[in-house]
Parts: C-alpha cells; sequence; structure tokens
C-alpha cells in the first residue's frame, strides 16, 4: 500500500528526498520523485526535508471519524509516547480528551508490550538464537528483510506491541468493535493494513499530529480536562518501550536476561545501518539487541509534530516517573492466551547489474569519460557517479539529474547563444554593472568581455533607458537609437528580469537599412526635383501655346461674326 504520496506539480527536481532517504527507494521518472512502495522502509525522513511540502502522508482519520459518526464501538491503543507529546498536568487528562471526541474506550499499547516483553523473556530463557533483535520497530524490520536478508534469522519471531494489543483486544471484544492505534509511527500504518502477517488486528492508524489539530478544531483542551485513567490493567515498566533502552529496562526488570546474552540498544538511521552492516560481516554474537529507526526512540517518531521537544528530558521524565516494575507482579495480568508469533523473511529485490562497459556508456552520456570526470558529487542523491549510473540503467534514475553536467551545458549552451548571436546583447545587475556581454557588443563597441565584466552600462552608453525598465519593470520595445561616433543605429528591445532583478538589452544593427532607407530617400527627393523641374517648363510652355492659341481664336472670332453678319446682311436686303 502507498503511505506517502508525492505532489507531482510540487516537485521541483532538487533531488533533495533522493539524497535524504538511505536505502534510495525513491526513483526520478519524467522529473518527478517518486517512492518506490516495495523498497520503502517508511523513515519518514523524506516528509521532513521536502523543501516544497510535496510529499503527503496518507490518513486514516475521516476513516477514524466515519467509525464514530456510525456509532460503531471504536477503541484507541495509545501508544506509550504521548506521555512525552501531549502537554498535561496528569496523563489521564489525555485519556478524557480522547474519550470526549467519542472513543468508547481508551487504553495503553503498553497492555500489549508486557506480553511482548514475556516472549523476549522467553527467548532469553531458551538461549537457542545465536543473536536477538528485538522487532517492535516496523522500520527497522523492513530495513532487515529488505536489504539485509541474511539477518532475518537474528529477529525475534514476535508481533509489535501494537499487533500484540489488537490481538488482545480483538480476542477480548470481537470483531464487533474497530480499534484504532494512535501513535507517533507512519511505519504502523503498513504493518496494520497491508502486511498478511498482521493484517485483521488494527483497524485504523492514526498519529499524534493529527489528533491535536482534531482536538483543536472540537474547541477540546486537554489542560482543562478531568483525570480519568485508561481502562487497561497497569503495564508498569513496559511503558518506557518509547525511549531508547526502554525494552531492555522492561526485560531486565524481570531479571529474564541472563550474562549469556550482551544486551545494548542502538538507535537513529546511520546506527542502525552501521551494526546491520557489522552484523553480516559476523563480527556480533551472543547479544540482545534493542533496534529502533528513530534517534531517541518513538518520542521523535515522524508523525510527531515539529514542535520544539527534547528527547533527553522525555526520557530522563518518563525513566524517573515510571516505576521499573514488571507487568506480571499481578498475576491477573496474563488473562489472555494470544498467539504473538511472527516470522521474518527474505524480501529483497533483484534487480538487474549492469556491465562495467554498461557504466561507462550511461556516464559518457554524460560527459564523464576519464575517471577524474567522476567528481562523486552526491547532488543527485547518489553517493558515487557510477552508483547513480547503475540507478539509472535500472530505470531508477534520470541522466539529467546530474546537476554538474546540466549546469555546465547551460551554460555552454548560453555562451554559445551569447558568442554566435547577429545581435548585441547585454544584461546588467540592479546598479547597472555588466554582468553578461555578448560577441557582438565586444566588436560594436570595442570593449572586451572581460573588461565589459568590471564595467558600468553608463560608461560606454547611456543607460537611462535601462533605468527606467528598471524602475518601472515595463519593457521597451523597438526603440530606435543612434550612436553616431560609432556609425550605428540600432532598434533596441529592452527588458526587466524579475528574478535576478536584472535588465537585459537586445539591440539589432540596422544600420544598413537605416543607410539603404536614406539612400532610398534621397534617390526619391532628387527624383521629385527632376520632376518639379519639368513641371515647371511644360507650365511655360502651356502658357506660351494658350497665349497664341488665345490671339488666333479671337482674331477667327471677329472673321466668322464679320462673315455672319454680311451673309446675313445680304439676305435681308434681297428679300
Amino acid at each position: 500500500m502507498t503511505v506517502i504520496s508525492f505532489k507531482e506539480a510540487k516537485c521541483k527536481n532538487c533531488y533533495k528526498c533522493v539524497r535524504t532517504c538511505h536505502v534510495k527507494a525513491i526513483m526520478v521518472k519524467d522529473s518527478q520523485a517518486q517512492i518506490m512502495d516495495d523498497n520503502c522502509i517508511l523513515c519518514g525522513e523524506c516528509l521532513d526535508t521536502c523543501p516544497q511540502n510535496a510529499k503527503t502522508l496518507n490518513s486514516d482519520l475521516n476513516k477514524v471519524k466515519s467509525y464514530l459518526q456510525a456509532g460503531i464501538p471504536t477503541i484507541i491503543s495509545i501508544a506509550p509516547s504521548y506521555l512525552g507529546v501531549f502537554k498535561y498536568k496528569t496523563p489521564g487528562q489525555v485519556i478524557s480528551a480522547l474519550l470526549k471526541l467519542g472513543f468508547a474506550d481508551v487504553r495503553e499499547t503498553a497492555e500489549g508490550a508486557a506480553y511482548v516483553t514475556r516472549e523476549y523473556q522467553k527467548l532469553l530463557t531458551a538461549g537457542k538464537m545465536e543473536n536477538i533483535i528485538t522487532t517492535c520497530c516496523p522500520s527497522v524490520n523492513d530495513l532487515i528483510e529488505i536489504y539485509y536478508p541474511s539477518i532475518t534469522k537474528y529477529m525475534a519471531p514476535v508481533v509489535s506491541p501494537m499487533i500484540a494489543h489488537g490481538k488482545l483486544i480483538r480476542k477480548q471484544l470481537g470483531n464487533e468493535v474497530k480499534i484504532v492505534f494512535l501513535g507517533p509511527c507512519i511505519a504502523k500504518k503498513r504493518e496494520a493494513e497491508s502486511d498478511p502477517r498482521t493484517t485483521g488486528y488494527i483497524d485504523a492508524v492514526i498519529n499524534f499530529t493529527e489528533v491535536e489539530q482534531w482536538l483543536l478544531e472540537e474547541h477540546i483542551d486537554i489542560m482543562e480536562q478531568p483525570d480519568i485513567p485508561p481502562s487497561n490493567l497497569d503495564p508498569m515498566v513496559n511503558r518506557l518501550y518509547p525511549i531508547s533502552s526502554g525494552i531492555i529496562s522492561s526485560v531486565v526488570a524481570s531479571d529474564a536476561l541472563t550474562d549469556a546474552y550482551r544486551k545494548f540498544y542502538v538507535h537513529g538511521i546511520d546506527n542502525c545501518i552501521e551494526l546491520l552492516d557489522s552484523m553480516a560481516k559476523g563480527d556480533l554474537t551472543g547479544c540482545f539487541i534493542e533496534a529502533n529507526l528513530c534517534s531517541g526512540g518513538c518520542i521523535k517518531g515522524p508523525a510527531v509534530s515539529h514542535k520544539p521537544i527534547s528527547r533527553f528530558k522525555v526520557k530522563l521524565d518518563m525513566e524517573e516517573s515510571i516505576p521499573k516494575t514488571p507487568a506480571d507482579h499481578d498475576s491477573t495480568f496474563f488473562h489472555q492466551d494470544i498467539s504473538l508469533f511472527k516470522p521474518f523473511c527474505d524480501r529483497s529485490h533483484h534487480d538487474p547489474v549492469p556491465s562495467t562497459e554498461q557504466i561507462n556508456y550511461i556516464l559518457s552520456q554524460i560527459g564523464k569519460i576519464k575517471p577524474e570526470d567522476e567528481l562523486n558529487c552526491g547532488a543527485c542523491g547518489y553517493s558515487s557517479c557510477r552508483e547513480k549510473a547503475i540507478a539509472v540503467f535500472q530505470g531508477k534514475a534520470e541522466l539529467t539529474m546530474c546537476i554538474p553536467y546540466m549546469h555546465e551545458r547551460a551554460q555552454s549552451m548560453a555562451n554559445v547563444v551569447l558568442d554566435t548571436t547577429p545581435n548585441i546583447i547585454m544584461i546588467v545587475d540592479s546598479n547597472m554593472k555588466i554582468i553578461e556581454f555578448s560577441g557582438k557588443a565586444e566588436s560594436y563597441f570595442h570593449v572586451s568581455k572581460a573588461k565589459a565584466s568590471e564595467m558600468y552600462l553608463y560608461e560606454i552608453i547611456d543607460s537611462t533607458d535601462f533605468e527606467l525598465v528598471l524602475n518601472t519593470h515595463e519593457p521597451i520595445i523597438g526603440k530606435k537609437v543612434t550612436y553616431p561616433e560609432l556609425n550605428l543605429t540600432t532598434l533596441q528591445s529592452i527588458v526587466y528580469v524579475e528574478k535576478q532583478n536584472a535588465v537585459l538589452g537586445i539591440f539589432v544593427d540596422i544600420s544598413k537599412e537605416e543607410e539603404a532607407k536614406n539612400l532610398a530617400f534621397k534617390v526619391k527627393m532628387d527624383t521629385i526635383e527632376m520632376a518639379q523641374k519639368v513641371i515647371d517648363k511644360q507650365m511655360l510652355v502651356a502658357q506660351e501655346i494658350a497665349g497664341l492659341l488665345g490671339e488666333t481664336t479671337a482674331e477667327t472670332k471677329v472673321t466668322l461674326t464679320k462673315l455672319r453678319d454680311t451673309i446675313l446682311n445680304d439676305g435681308l436686303e434681297q428679300k
């Protein structure tokens, strides 16, 4: 099942989760990080380290609320770490607050821990196992079964206190009730709901952070609640399970740990891995080992809110307040006969392993030809370039995760653009200091790129337009600017670069076009002048012709008039 999910839109290719994951259970595909559920040990570190909060924990809280709304009797098994997480005057106030949320009963998981302690006592008394590793922490169990399968023979074949408690309650109350585990661990969710060896005893898993928010929404203040003790018998020393050395303290209290076994505890993922490496080599024998993946124990589990909790103070307070008395002081405590056996097995994966030639080919694709090209910087999340190449071969990583290579490639492409573009490109910072200067800018302004990087823009050209764009953030597009001293005319586009708080200027040389335009204008003006002269001459000729035509016409008119009159007069006389 999927316990941790990623929000694809928020994943920003920072690879911080890959770097954090000690078992590399995070693959990157199509530039998005994805949890490989079968490889994940649910330590929860990726939840804390993701700077974008791209990872979310799949919650059972709504399912639990639905039980209560439906009136189904629901029992809470509360992990003993609540004693170091919640703020209260008396522990019973926490019990009272949970009852007020609607739970039918609240019982301490430490009740189940007492049964687990008894099973460890039996193993120690039998003395048949070469080493005994406690199996209360599901993340440690996953770490061993998946990544150190040869060590499974040392795992105590016993369920965790949560499962033991679930079995106890289920036997007492049957299937009519719902059992909810409340604690600081996210790995418990997989153990309760998807491990076929332990399913059916816990119906839902919620954590302290979720309950704190729930209480806030319901306006329930723990400090104002009455003191109501849990309904279970007092588990005594077994309440120490969540702190480092707590399991050993519980077992020692029974006087069952003989000299045949050396005892010690280990906590924190780095320390657990170091221990298992040592055990795989056969360095240890005759040891009873309390193992917890979280540093300091369960009180600093991944599902505990980030409010400041001093695990040192909690450890001291719990050790001082909880009696070191075994739970079996009262013969009525172990009143149920339940099986707590859990077999552990090899769950390792057998990923394909590339040959040296295949690794070298993958490395060559990102410019790593020679051994000195392998920087082993770890920025991709893998400890070496070759380890990352293996992950690429296995489909867990992508070539583009190599940040130095991508940076060099981006720089190279940027330099190619700046060196080959036919346009003048300049970028200045908020102080007008030149930070980029293209090859064409060098040739036009007769300043080298190295020299320009030490100069301010106003030392080369008028920076007024650049300053205007910097102050207004409004671009200037297609403005014609001439530099007579350089015989240069440009078409300038100047824009504000918000992320860098810089100004980018791109100048297009239009000197030839301007020269051609001016020549065409001169030709046009000369043509107009010539045309005007022709028109003027034609007008003179036309005027002369018009004058001559005017005199001739007048004479003709007089003659014809006289002729008409003569003819007319002759006609009248004949009558």
